[in-house]
C-alpha cells in the first residue's frame, strides 16, 4: 500500500525545481525516486528510466512495479541508458565553471552472458589449458571488481569451478581453487568435497601448497564451509588439513589468516579434532593473532575467540595458551570497547580455563581491567551462558581482586539473579 502511494506521488504530482549550486538540473537527468542527478540510469521493461541504486532499492523493498506507471514488471532486469548517461556528463562537463563535477562512468555488472561463456571456456576438456586458466582468472577478475559482480559470477559458475578443483590437471586445479576464494563455496560444494577420501587427500595437498596463496585461501574456504560433525571430522583427520590452516593463521596476509582463523573453527567444533588442532600448533597461533584482530569483522574475532576457548577444554589446550607471551592480556583486551556480547563471553570462557589454579595469572588478569569488563557483564543483560561465565571467572578470581572487601557482605555479582 505504501508502495502505491509512493508511485501515485511520483506519478501525479510535479517534482518541485531542483537545484544544484545554483544551477537548475533538468527535469530528465533526476531519477523519478530520488529527484537526484542521476548517475547511473538504467531502464526497466516499461520504458521508464532511473537512477541504478535507486531502483535496486525499490526492488529491494518488495515492490513489483515500475514507480512512475505503476505497472507490473515481469522481471527486474534493468538496462544501462548510454545515451542518457553521456547527455548527463556533457551537461556536467558544460557547468563546470558552475561548479558542477562530471559524474564518473559506473563500472557494470558483470553480464551473465560473457559469465557463462567463461565458464564454457573453462570447462572445454578440448581447449588448450592455457585458455582454460585464463577464462578461470577472467572469472576471478570479474568477481574482484564488485559484490554485484561476486553475486553474479558465483551463482552461474561456483559448482563447476568446485568441481574443475578437483580435476586431474594440477594448474588447472590451483586455478579453480584460486577462483573459489573471491567466488566462495556453499555447504553443498563443501559436503561434496567431505564425501570422497580422494578429494579430502587433494583438499590437504591444496592447503599445503606453498606456489599460490589464493588457491590455499580457496581451500580453507572449502574448509569453513564443511557444516555436519562427519564432513568436519574426515576433513580434520586428514594429514596436513589442520597443519596447513595453521600455517595460513601463522604466516598469511590479513585475507589468509581470516580464512585460516575460519577453516579452524569450523572443524574445531568437531570434538575429535580439538587434539589435532592442538597438537599441530593451533592454540598459540590463534591466540598470538588474537591482539591484532579488534579492526576485522566483528565475526572473525568471535570465531577466533571460540576456537581458543574450545582449545582450552582439551588436554594441552591450556598449557599451550599460557605458552603465549601476553595471551591473558590479550584475552581481557578482547572484552573491552567495542566487543560483542559473543566476543566477551568466548574471552570469558577462556580464562576461567587458563587462570584457573595461577595465582599469578589471576593477578595479571585483575591487573589488566578484567574485572570491571566481568561487571558490566552481568549487569548487562546479556545471555544467561555468557553470565554464567563471567560469574565463574569472578569468583575465581576473587582472592586477586584488591576491593574484594568492599563486596564481602555482597553476592550480587557472583550468582545468578
Amino acid at each position: 500500500m505504501r508502495g502505491e502511494v509512493r508511485a501515485r506521488r511520483l506519478r501525479d504530482t510535479p517534482a518541485p525545481p531542483l537545484d544544484l549550486v545554483g544551477v537548475q538540473i533538468p527535469y530528465h537527468f533526476r531519477c523519478p525516486i530520488s529527484l537526484e542527478l542521476m548517475r547511473d540510469p538504467v531502464t526497466v521493461s516499461t520504458g521508464q528510466t532511473y537512477d541504478r541504486p535507486s531502483i535496486e532499492s525499490w526492488f529491494a523493498m518488495g515492490n513489483t512495479t515500475c514507480p512512475v506507471t505503476r505497472c507490473p514488471l515481469p522481471d527486474f532486469t534493468v538496462i544501462p541508458n548510454h545515451t542518457l548517461r553521456r547527455l548527463i556528463q556533457e551537461w556536467c562537463v558544460a557547468h563546470r565553471s558552475d561548479g558542477v563535477e562530471r559524474i564518473p562512468t559506473p563500472k557494470q555488472p558483470a553480464d551473465p552472458t560473457l559469465v557463462r561463456l567463461l565458464l564454457a571456456q573453462a570447462s572445454a576438456d578440448d581447449a588448450s589449458l592455457s585458455s582454460r586458466i585464463a577464462a578461470l582468472r577472467r572469472l576471478r577478475a570479474l568477481a574482484c571488481e564488485s559484490e554485484k559482480n561476486r553475486a553474479v559470477v558465483s551463482t552461474y559458475t561456483r559448482s563447476a569451478i568446485a568441481e574443475m578443483a578437483f580435476g586431474a590437471d594440477l594448474d588447472l586445479a590451483v586455478g579453480a581453487m584460486e577462483a573459489l576464494a573471491v567466488v566462495g563455496v556453499t555447504e553443498r560444494e563443501s559436503a561434496m568435497v567431505a564425501a570422497r577420501p580422494e578429494r579430502v587427500a587433494l583438499l590437504a595437498g591444496m592447503i599445503r601448497l606453498e606456489s599460490s596463496a589464493e588457491a590455499r585461501i580457496g581451500a580453507a574456504t572449502l574448509v569453513e564451509g564443511m557444516r555436519t560433525a562427519e564432513a568436519r571430522e574426515a576433513v580434520g583427520a586428514a594429514d596436513g588439513v589442520i597443519e596447513g590452516l595453521v600455517a595460513l593463521v601463522e604466516n598469511g596476509d590479513s585475507r589468509a589468516v581470516r580464512a585460516g582463523m575460519r577453516g579452524l573453527f569450523s572443524l574445531c567444533l568437531a570434538k575429535e579434532n580439538r587434539g589435532r588442532a592442538v597438537m599441530a600448533g593451533a592454540a598459540e597461533a590463534v591466540v598470538r593473532r588474537i591482539g591484532e584482530m579488534h579492526c576485522v569483522e566483528r565475526g572473525d574475532l568471535e570465531r577466533a575467540l571460540a576456537t581458543v576457548e574450545l582449545l582450552c577444554r582439551v588436554e594441552g589446550g591450556r598449557e599451550a595458551v599460557v605458552a603465549v607471551e601476553g595471551a591473558v592480556a590479550d584475552l581481557v583486551r578482547a572484552m573491552t570497547g567495542k566487543a560483542t556480547e559473543r566476543a566477551a563471553e568466548h574471552a570469558a570462557g577462556a580464562l576461567v580455563a587458563v587462570v584457573g589454579g595461577s595465582e599469578a595469572l589471576q593477578e595479571e588478569a585483575v591487573a589488566a581491567g578484567v574485572v570491571t569488563q566481568l561487571l558490566l557483564m552481568v549487569q548487562s543483560g546479556c545471555s544467561d551462558r555468557a553470565r554464567r561465565k563471567a560469574q565463574m571467572l569472578l569468583k575465581i578470581l576473587r582472592p586477586a581482586w584488591p576491593m574484594q572487601d568492599l563486596f564481602a557482605n555482597s553476592d550480587d555479582f557472583l550468582h545468578p539473579f
